[in-house]
């Protein structure tokens, strides 16, 4: 690879080309831009390419900027623009101008008609540089979106068309997310993710790399669960109950913090996989308990926990921790408790930026993190020199033995140079730090302005005055990037801007932007750090034995390059066991982003075509496959298609009455089968919206496969993000995670891809359009109890073939025994119909499909639940309840309009009934027989078990 200098050489000469086309620039009138812009878009047309384009466009933008802002292109702004258009970052100076610079690559690509976008950290920093040189664009010709977090989607929409639209990185990803989620073409708003060039690229792309994007729904409420696990956490000891891994910032509970948890929740087994959830709370409870600090990553505004950005100090607007992190912080804190979200949709920023067709970024600091940029996002980081030479002197740390010591000297350096006038810009790295500096520099009697998360409405105004003389800034070190610090000429003469580091950063590109704020375009200044052994880095990677030795000094330090040296390769350990943990996840992360990328594209295709039948037919033989697997059984080792269950799956349900026999199943390959079941699937489904207007049929398949898709694909999302926070335990068998990982999730997939089809096919086939617009007459059938009776007996049934595969058994031997007397098998018909539409009803009312092949199980009723169902109805006297005393109550229940019934009531009174009027009929015979004494016997009652293991158990009687 190239090194920087041969980079610049080479785009150096490209520069030179650009400044000499300055002369016939400046001839062009005003309304030349325009010809121009059309002139270059038609020989993009004409099949030319943009890095054909580059020299003449940049030469034509670097004028009309000259004219609209009064600013000159310098040539090394030149060099990274052209760095920009080839899909690299540029490395430039803070006050190099990069905001200019980022005009040229973003007019040149706009031409091409894809669309551009340029991402900025906040709002503040898009609506100036939109305004800025959305001026320039529109002498060029080029349109000028400002993508925003409130803005209505057709405001969105409007934005996104434009040739170069400004954006947030935020809401540039969940504008993304949302568009994925969308259920008709025109609710999309992007168009496309073709070049993005990022403002302040290492903040994005390294710093907020691991961030999730999530969009939220439903809810889960636990808030007491959260309190009574944030009460357990406040009775842990550090060390005797609890280890924290300080690099990591993981806890672990001791053996004896093990026992305390079992004996605080009663528990048997902490571990037991029914346990899991209340784990899971517990080490969020203790996380949040210690190793998250209010002011450090969070603070409490409002009766709410805001998030604090780790490096800018800037409040993360609308962003929370996820699996229950925030929830736990929340009852820390004693505010109120949110309800917990389940996860719809979600990306990193890492596999979000990697999307683009092209991606580039600008930054004033990156090239420490080259290697992640080269390995994540295939992007080199070339830098660019400046346009003046750097004088600022950057000076060697002072080390302290204490925290006290260090801001002791601090003070009295701050007060010393601010008698001379010069400026003072005193970075920390955290909230709590800079109000600890504020109590210091106050005590000492200085005026100060400073720029936290506490305090951050005003820091661009802050920043900007940061130079006068004799102003002292205290700041988070890098609020106020994107405002520079531009110093008078008598501030100048004294030497410049000084800049005080409180701490080293875990990343040495932070600290070099802390003291990039001075020396800007050849100013003087002055750089030095003040770090104790009390400090976390410190903390973390000396031993105790040093930080002993260390304390001795009292009130002195030690100014030395080695140890500066020594701080700065911890330093380069962190960032590399930083990249580790991003890369880590971002191995992961890949997986799912494979999977995403692949829903996506489909739910695109459904989205946008006008022709559904080539998806449902995809998902038919699906479908088809999976119930030929799904009804096969081993015989002699060998897999073999249960014909007879086949059959009895799909007849009526997936395909019309007597289309199939079981001789057609036999002797078939499974996918040859599958496709021939498919094509009466199709035949089935046609049939029964034949009548059907296409353009209702059309909006209706649609509706139906993107339900079926969002539906499951937040179920894998959910249980891929389980499956992730746990296989970390497969190291324990020896096992790699990843490995194991990939394979899991890759068949939950599968499994997801599978669901989806037969949820779209069994939907389909049961399928009702009623059109409202004209409703044809129709004659009601009115059916009580006594004609389902009749209807049962006349055909030789009983209420326990109340379920679908009885009836069909028996209705078709029926109608074979009666073949050529059409009469009787028009009654039969009608007999079937009524009772499967009766069945149809009794499993929508309770959530369960009859079928003979579920599982049963017995509930035995107790005496005493007998006699309290029996209260429950007002029966005044157990031991004399008759079957019309049961069923007038019963009715007097429901006729009561004073208490309303729902679904849920109204099947528990019928339960109730059903037991009693069994139990009065009992006793009846008892009396009869002359047993008036003896009590009734316990009663047991078949009830219904659902077929996963994991769903509770719900009882409930059959008919009759």
């Amino acid at each position: 690879m190239a090194s920087d200098k041969r980079w610049i050489k080479r785009f150096g000469k490209v520069a030179d080309q650009i400044l000499a086309l300055e002369p016939k620039m400046a001839a062009l009138n005003d309304e030349d831009f325009k010809i121009k812009t059309e002139e270059f878009k038609q020989r993009i047309s004409d099949g030319e390419d943009i890095d054909d384009l580059l020299v003449e466009a940049y030469a034509v933008v670097r004028e009309a900027a000259k004219r609209i802002l009064g600013l000159n292109t310098y040539r090394v702004q030149l060099i990274g623009a052209i760095i920009l258009n080839s899909g690299d970052i540029a490395e430039m100076r803070t006050g190099e101008g990069k905001t200019l610079t980022g005009l040229f690559p973003a007019y040149l690509n706009a031409l091409t008609g894809k669309g551009v976008h340029i991402v900025t950290v906040n709002e503040y920093l898009s609506q100036r540089d939109s305004e800025i040189n959305g001026r320039v664009y529109n002498l060029l010709g080029i349109t000028v979106g400002l993508n925003g977090a409130n803005l209505p989607k057709s405001m969105k929409k409007e934005a996104y068309a434009q040739d170069v639209t400004y954006t947030t990185n935020s809401e540039l990803g969940f504008d993304y997310l949302r568009d994925n989620m969308a259920q008709d073409p025109s609710a999309k708003v992007q168009r496309g993710l073709n070049f993005a060039i990022i403002d302040e690229a290492d903040s994005i792309l390294i710093d907020e790399a691991r961030t999730p994007l999530i969009i939220s729904g439903g809810y889960s409420d636990r808030k007491n669960m959260y309190e009574i696990a944030d009460k357990f956490s406040t009775t842990v000891k550090l060390k005797e109950d609890l280890d924290i891994d300080l690099e990591s910032k993981q806890v672990f509970l001791t053996e004896q913090g093990m026992q305390k948890a079992k004996e605080y929740f009663s528990l048997d087994n902490l571990f037991d996989i029914n346990n899991t959830e209340l784990f899971h709370l517990i080490m969020n409870a203790l996380k949040a308990q210690f190793t998250f600090k209010e002011g450090v990553e969070y603070t409490v505004r409002d009766n709410e926990i805001v998030l604090i950005d780790q490096f800018t100090g800037r409040i993360m607007e609308g962003r929370s921790y996820s699996d229950g992190l925030q929830q736990a912080l929340q009852a820390k804190e004693h505010v109120e408790i949110e309800e917990e979200t389940t996860t719809l949709a979600t990306i990193t920023y890492q596999n979000f930026y990697r999307l683009y067709a092209k991606l580039s970024g600008m930054t004033g600091t990156a090239k420490t993190e080259e290697e992640e940029f080269i390995k994540i996002y295939n992007t080199r980081v070339i830098c660019t020199p400046t346009n003046r030479a750097v004088i600022r002197k950057d000076e060697n740390d002072f080390t302290f033995g204490t925290k006290h010591a260090a801001l002791k000297k601090l003070v009295a350096d701050v007060k010393m140079i601010h008698e001379i006038g010069n400026p003072i810009l005193i970075g920390t790295t955290s909230v709590e730090s800079s109000e600890q500096i504020s109590h210091y520099l106050e005590k000492a009697g200085l005026k100060f302005e400073m720029i936290n998360a506490k305090n951050h409405s005003r820091e661009a105004e802050i920043v900007a005055k940061a130079g006068q003389r004799g102003a002292i800034t205290l700041s988070t070190n890098m609020a106020g990037r994107g405002t520079d610090i531009k110093l008078s000429e008598e501030v100048k003469g004294l030497g410049g801007l000084y800049v005080f580091g409180v701490e080293r950063n875990e990343a040495r590109r932070i600290d070099n932007q802390l003291r990039g704020r001075s020396g800007r375009q050849g100013d003087p200044g002055k750089s030095r750090f003040y770090i104790s052994m009390e400090d976390d880095m410190m903390v973390r990677f000396t031993t105790p034995k040093l930080r002993e030795r260390l304390k001795s000094l009292g009130d002195d330090h030690i100014d030395s390059r080695m140890f500066t040296r020594s701080v700065t390769n911890a330093q380069k350990k962190l960032e590399g066991m930083n990249f580790d943990q991003r890369k880590d996840v971002l191995d992961y992360d890949n997986i799912l982003a494979q999977q995403r990328e692949a829903m996506y594209a489909q739910r695109d295709e459904i989205l946008f075509a006008q022709d559904q039948k080539p998806v449902i037919k995809k998902f038919q033989i699906t479908t088809a496959y999976e119930l030929i697997i799904k009804n096969s059984k081993t015989v002699r080792g060998e897999k073999t298609i249960d014909t007879q269950a086949l059959l009895k799956a799909l007849d009526g349900n997936f395909v019309a009455h007597g289309v199939f026999k079981i001789s057609d199943f036999e002797n078939k390959e499974n996918l040859a089968l599958a496709k021939e079941i498919a094509e009466e699937m199709m035949k089935f489904y046609k049939n029964r919206v034949a009548d059907v207007p296409e353009d209702v049929v059309l909006p209706m398949e649609r509706q139906t496969i993107l339900n079926a898709f969002d539906e499951y694909w937040t179920r894998h999302i959910n249980i891929a993000s389980k499956l992730r926070s746990g296989i970390y335990l497969q190291q324990y068998a020896q096992n790699n995670p990843l490995a194991e990982y990939i394979e899991q999730a890759t068949t939950l997939f599968n499994k997801t891809k599978i669901a989806i089809a037969y949820e779209v096919v069994d939907k389909l086939s049961r399928i009702v359009i009623r059109e409202d617009a004209e409703p044809e007459p129709q004659e009601e059938i009115h059916i009580t109890d006594r004609d389902i009776d009749q209807i049962l007996e006349t055909n030789g049934l009983t209420k326990d073939h109340l379920n679908r595969e009885d009836l069909n058994k028996k209705f078709t031997e029926l109608m074979e025994a009666n073949e050529g007397n059409h009469e009787v098998q028009k009654q039969l018909a009608l007999h079937h119909d009524i009772l499967l539409g009766l069945l149809i009803e009794i499993e929508r009312r309770t959530g369960q499909k009859l079928d003979t092949n579920q599982k049963r199980q017995e509930v035995e009723i107790t005496q005493t639940q007998i006699e309290e169902m029996a209260k429950a109805i007002n029966i005044k006297d157990f031991n004399k309840m008759t079957v019309q005393e049961v069923e007038e109550n019963f009715e007097k229940m429901m006729a009561n309009p004073d208490e309303p019934k729902t679904e849920e009531v109204i099947m528990s009174l019928n339960f109730v009934k059903e037991i009693l009027t069994n139990v009065a009929k009992q006793m009846a015979i008892m009396r009869a027989d002359g047993d008036d004494d003896r009590p009734p016997t316990a009663k047991k009652v078949r009830t219904k078990k659902k077929q996963s293991e994991k769903e509770d158990v719900i009882s409930k009687t059959r008919l009759g």
